[in-house]
Order: C-alpha cells, then sequence, then structure tokens
C-alpha cells in the first residue's frame, strides 16, 4: 500500500488552518490500517472533516463572500478598507489570488480520502458495520461538496466548455512525489455525481446529527448539482424528495427573521456549527461582521466594507412588507452626515449576526452564529427553476409562490405569468449573503452590472462595469506558489492569466 500523506497536493505539505484537524495518528507515518482501527476513531476523523469546513479560507468566510461580492448585489463602501480586491476582480497568480480556498479545499479532501480509504481496509478487513458505512456516506458526499466548490472557482461553467480544465482529480492517498494535473470540468462533475450516487444507500437516513452531513444534505447536493448541470429532472426528484419527505417545513412569515436567532430550524437541512473557540471569527472576522454597522451590531466592531447594491435593493424593497427585509438594517449612507446621504438606506444584512443588534444564535459570542449551507427554501427554488425548465409550469409556480409569499403584496406566481425571472429575483432576496449570487450568474449566462460603483472613494479600473462569464477573472488563477510547487501545472494555468 502505498505510503499516506497528511496532505494532498504540494501546497498543501505547508501547514495551514486545517493543521491539527486530527487527533489520530499522523498518516504520513505508517501504514493507513493503522490509522483508524474502530468507529470512534474515524467518527475522531470526521470531527475534523467538519472543523476543516468551517475554516475562514472555507464556509467561515471566503467562500461566501467571493460569490456575494462579486454577484451584483453587493457593493463596497469604499476602496482599501478591505477585501474589495474581489470586488474589482483584483487578482492575479502572483497577488490576491485567494489561494487559501484551493489549499484548505485540498487539505480537506485529503483527509476526506484517508478517512475513505481507512474505512475501505476495514471493510476489507471484516470490520464493516452500518455505523461506519454512516461515516463513509458522509465522507463521500464531503468529497463531492468540495469539488463542486473547487471547479466552480476555478473552472468555467458546466454548459459553458465542458472540456475545458477544471481542477486535480485526487479521490485516492498519494505518496510525497505526485504531481496531478487539471481534469476536466465534465471529468470533476462525474466525479462529484458518482460519489454522491455512492454514498445514498450508505447512509442510515434516519440519523441527522446537528452539525453533520446527513442523507437530505446529500440530496439537497444532488439537487445543486443537477440543476448545475441542467440536468433538470434529476434536479426536480431530487429537490421534491426533499420536499416530500415531511422532515423539514418551511418559515411562516411571521418567523422567518427569527429563525436566523436559532441553531438548527426546520428548514435547515445542512447547518454547519460556528463555536466561539472554533471557527468564530470575532468582531474583525466574522460573516455577520462584513455587511454591518457598527451602531446595530451589539456594540462590536463591524467592518461594513460592503453594503447592499441600488439593484438589489431596488428588488427587495419592490414589496416594503418583504418580510425579508426584517434583516436588512441601515448602512452608513443612511446616517446624519453621510455623503451623499440616502436616509433609511438598507444596506446592511444581520443573518450572520442572528439579527438586527447582533442577538447570535444562543451561543456565549454575538459572531459565531453557525453557517446555513443548504436549506429549504433554497431546494424549493431549485425546483422551482427544474419545473419550469421541464416545461411543467403549474409545478414551477406552486413552488415558486412558497417562497415569493413572503413578499406578500406581490403578484402571486401562477402557471400564467411565472418566468425565469421571477425566480431569479426571488433567488437573490432568499439568499443574499449566502453565497449563491455569482455563481448564479455566471449559470445562468447573464450579465452583472456592477451599479453602484459610485460608493466608492475611487473609480474601479481593474474590471469592466459589467461582466459575463466570458471575461478571464470571472474564474480564479492557480496561484504561482501552488505553480512552482507542482510544475506539472505550470501549462495548465487560466487563460488569459
Amino acid at each position: 500500500m502505498k505510503k499516506i500523506l497528511l496532505y494532498t497536493l504540494a501546497c498543501a505539505l505547508i501547514i495551514t488552518s486545517c493543521d491539527d484537524f486530527l487527533d489520530v495518528k499522523p498518516t504520513n507515518q505508517a501504514d493507513a490500517k493503522s490509522s483508524i482501527g474502530n468507529v470512534s476513531d474515524a467518527q475522531v476523523m470526521m470531527n475534523g472533516l467538519m472543523r476543516g469546513m468551517v475554516s475562514s479560507n472555507y464556509y467561515g468566510f471566503y467562500l461566501f463572500l467571493y460569490a456575494d461580492s462579486k454577484g451584483g448585489d453587493w457593493c463596497i463602501g469604499g476602496r482599501g478598507r478591505g477585501y474589495d480586491q474581489l470586488y474589482i476582480f483584483g487578482h492575479t497568480p502572483l497577488s490576491n489570488s485567494y489561494s487559501g480556498m484551493w489549499n484548505t479545499m485540498y487539505n480537506c479532501l485529503a483527509q476526506t480520502n484517508n478517512l475513505i480509504n481507512n474505512i475501505d481496509v476495514l471493510i476489507e478487513d471484516g470490520k464493516g458495520s452500518d455505523a461506519l458505512n454512516h461515516i463513509k456516506a458522509q465522507a463521500l458526499t464531503a468529497r463531492a461538496i468540495h469539488y463542486y466548490n473547487l471547479v466552480r472557482l476555478y473552472g468555467k461553467p458546466y454548459d459553458m466548455d465542458k472540456g475545458s480544465f477544471g481542477v486535480p482529480l485526487v479521490t485516492e492517498v498519494l505518496d510525497a512525489s505526485a504531481q496531478p494535473t487539471r481534469a476536466s470540468v465534465e471529468q470533476v462533475y462525474t466525479q462529484i455525481v458518482a460519489d454522491l450516487a455512492a454514498a445514498v444507500p450508505l447512509f442510515n437516513k434516519t440519523q441527522k446529527d446537528n452539525g453533520y452531513i446527513n442523507y437530505d444534505a446529500c440530496i439537497a447536493m444532488q439537487a445543486r448539482v443537477h440543476l448545475q448541470m441542467q440536468n433538470y429532472s434529476a434536479a426536480l426528484t431530487a429537490a421534491e424528495e426533499i420536499i416530500n419527505s415531511g422532515r423539514f417545513t418551511l418559515y411562516t412569515n411571521d418567523n422567518w427573521v427569527s429563525s436566523w436567532s436559532r441553531q438548527y430550524q426546520s428548514e435547515s437541512i445542512f447547518e454547519l456549527n460556528i463555536s466561539p473557540t472554533e471557527g468564530d471569527g470575532g468582531r474583525g472576522g466574522s460573516l455577520g461582521s462584513l455587511i454591518a454597522l457598527t451602531e446595530d451590531y451589539s456594540g462590536l466592531t463591524a467592518w461594513n466594507y460592503y453594503l447592499a447594491s441600488d439593484d438589489f435593493l431596488a428588488r427587495i424593497e419592490e414589496d416594503p412588507e418583504d418580510v425579508r427585509l426584517g434583516l436588512m438594517g441601515r448602512d452608513e449612507k443612511s446616517l446624519e452626515g453621510a455623503s451623499g446621504r440616502v436616509p433609511d438606506r438598507k444596506g446592511c444584512c444581520y443573518k450572520y449576526a442572528g439579527g438586527i443588534g447582533a442577538p447570535g444564535d444562543g451561543k456565549s459570542t454575538a459572531t459565531a452564529v453557525n453557517v446555513k449551507v443548504i436549506r429549504l427554501s433554497e431546494v424549493y427554488l431549485i425546483a422551482a427553476e427544474a419545473a419550469l425548465l421541464s416545461s411543467n409550469r403549474t409545478k414551477a409556480a406552486e413552488y415558486l409562490q412558497a417562497i415569493r409569499k413572503r413578499s406578500p403584496n406581490l403578484e402571486p406566481a401562477t402557471d400564467a405569468n411565472i418566468s425565469l425571472k421571477m425566480i431569479q429575483d426571488e433567488r437573490s432576496k432568499e439568499l443574499f449573503a449566502e453565497g449563491q449570487r455569482f455563481f448564479d450568474m455566471m449559470r445562468w449566462n447573464e450579465t452583472i452590472v456592477y451599479s453602484s460603483d459610485y460608493w466608492a472613494q475611487s473609480p474601479v479600473t481593474t474590471r469592466p462595469e459589467s461582466i459575463n462569464r466570458t471575461y478571464f477573472k470571472a474564474i480564479l488563477p492557480i496561484s504561482t506558489d501552488e505553480i512552482n510547487a507542482n510544475p506539472a501545472l505550470k501549462d495548465q494555468q487560466n487563460p488569459e492569466y
């Protein structure tokens, strides 16, 4: 058996934020058989994988920031405050490459592959069990999630050019000399679909451990992935399994706002735990502080690097009674004395503060609010889009209206008036600040117009005023450090970088 590495890819051999999240024997020092010997050991490794996913270079911060800052629903309040390089597309292979996301996800993949390998060894030795199968299913789903995120960051949209470079596919443990090259976008998606399908029969369907991947998270991920791949019948089937299962219910209009101040509520399909001692970015580094006003952030210092864009506010304020406005608060442009003041401009969002005033979600710190990776409302919107694009307008309207009624004064969705634009607008309003908008605009092949550049202190010159998915910086570069560590990638850099 190959010597097992603790980290995959050369860059991951460097100590990173994922370091030390396994409390078992280091697998680069012994045969994989000796790394775990039972379910308890496997669970320790799974605990580490979950902690890796809340890293600031992953769901804990950067992944959501990436998609929200670029998608047109956010704008910067001023140049030079921080993280505006994402908004202005100021990334190059040498600087602002955001390679921490690449490194962290491949670290997590290395651990995931190691766990799967170890479980397979136990099974081969006659030590398998339903509990081990469940953990293997979690690991397979995690691997699919990691690759889904990587290929969207570094590869072109699935329907744009399937044969173009995706990311290196590593599904086995590697030795130190390995220099994996990039698979195609299509090959990566094929692996994602295969892992999700392989996980399904291994899950204990009734086991729902809060903060961990479960059967429903796997099915919901299938719905997401198949929608991305334009396999609308498969996306609808997966979405309807979740909707019809009875295991989740949509929030009412009366409890939608308060749901964000509580953990593991009725819409939460996959929610990552952020604890005050682990993964909490604190007052200056949490998701909640990015698009909040200090005055409404419970006395904590909010960064307020970003504000909602004019286009987004026009969309959500079409109905002044939209319940989602209950999490939108005044921004700095609405304060007395603000330059170019716009009174009552609700450009701040408090989803990841538990609400305006930052009550948190029941923990000792207001900044340690759990990350809701997949919610039932998204599954309804997937079902609506998949049904519409499968020419089932009746189903599409039914699923869309279940979410659209959060804007009670808007005309209800019907099979006569439903359109893709209505679904797109609803996704924008419902999933604001949840790391979706840019990826949605790319898969829809829509042009993003950055309508609020005038908020900035100086003009944005590193990208056009509008972009679409043909813009070369719509995907990230492979960092120079990564190419130096793995020269096999030198000729596989993304175009024009």
